[in-house]
């Protein structure tokens, strides 16, 4: 038991170590990108404007103080594995609440020692839950950001979480656009929710096309949780598989590919990928001097951030509360990266 506790604060201490030393040195030729469904990151405050009680002291999930540190410093811990023996350059996050629980995993936790920088807007969610976008400034020089919000014409009751645009350069060679999501999920049954995805893929895509329309070499970068699959319509839409062979050249490639059993999730014994990266074609040729390989993008599957699954076997992730019963782990859902890397034609 002393060697389990003593073994990861050394490995901590030492991709810490490690990542300093590197931030010393400039235009690195490979950095790593990642995505993460943090799961309820919520603080312990009562906001009277969100819906966010169950997530207070008095809430029925208890939450308090010390449950909030341990899941911020687990949440460390999975970013530093992600990164290895390198901090990630670009962190896309979702289901945050708010800027404070930002400011306390960047700045309160492990992660203080590498001066990540915060990009982050307040959703009109109605839980209070946000996207947001962290950044080494060494490696990604943020030209324009802001959020975009999606709408639904034929029911303007409904509300969901904004798309968060980061336009920045990188490696000090060229800029690239990067896009957040958390697109509406499942709850209350696929079908009755597939128009929801598809607004949000809709919305996107126009963005895109705009991008394209200035640039059609634009590097693009898309990440978040899309709560729906490759074969979905809503990603289908979103990647130009709908698109006439003139224009191909503004599609993306989805990056995070899975093996049989395998996914981002778990639900009901079965695992999906929801979490996604997609890439623009010239991060596929590298012809803008960034290049992203077609079998880089990764799912992060260390063996702490799983547990046994009693009821459907084999493992699911390791999960901060179990309806809501306190569990102690991370997240529902599994982080997912990849590394662009300066290329030379």
């Amino acid at each position: 038991m002393l060697i389990y506790i003593i073994l990861p604060v050394f490995l901590i201490t030492m991709m810490v170590q490690n990542s300093q030393a590197q931030n010393n040195s400039k235009n690195p030729e490979i950095v790593r990108i990642m995505f993460y469904n943090v799961e309820n990151l919520f603080d312990v405050n009562d906001d009277t404007l969100k819906i966010d009680e169950e997530f207070t002291p008095e809430g029925m999930r208890r939450w308090n103080n010390d449950r909030y540190y341990t899941k911020i410093n687990n949440l460390s811990k999975v970013i530093m594995g992600v990164g290895e023996w390198q901090m990630p350059a670009m962190i896309g996050l979702c289901e945050v609440e708010n800027r404070k629980v930002l400011n306390d995993l960047a700045f309160s936790t492990p992660l203080k020692k590498v001066d990540f920088r915060i990009i982050h807007y307040d959703s009109p969610d109605r839980r209070g839950i946000d996207v947001a976008f962290l950044y080494r400034k060494e490696f990604f020089e943020p030209l324009y950001h802001t959020n975009i919000n999606v709408t639904f014409p034929n029911d303007s009751s409904l509300i969901t979480r904004d798309i968060l645009y980061v336009k920045g350069v990188i490696f000090d060679v060229d800029t690239i656009h990067v896009f957040v999501n958390h697109w509406p999920s499942r709850y209350g049954g696929y079908l009755p929710t597939v128009p929801k995805r598809l607004q949000a893929a809709l919305t996107l895509r126009n963005i895109l096309d705009s991008v394209f329309h200035a640039n059609t070499d634009a590097n693009i970068l898309v990440m978040g949780d899309f709560n729906d699959e490759l074969h979905d319509r809503s990603i289908q839409e979103l990647i130009g598989n709908n698109k006439t062979d003139a224009d191909k050249l503004t599609g993306l490639t989805d990056l995070i590919q899975a093996r049989t059993g395998e996914g981002t999730i778990k639900y009901q014994g079965k695992w999906s990928v929801f979490d996604h990266i997609m890439v623009s074609k010239s991060l596929i040729t590298g012809e803008k001097g960034i290049k992203a390989g077609n079998s880089n993008g990764m799912i992060f599957k260390m063996p702490f951030l799983f547990e046994e699954d009693v009821k459907y076997l084999g493992s699911r992730p390791f999960r901060t509360y179990l309806g809501f019963r306190y569990h102690g782990g991370f997240s529902d859902h599994l982080p997912v990266y990849l590394d662009l890397k300066k290329f030379k034609k």
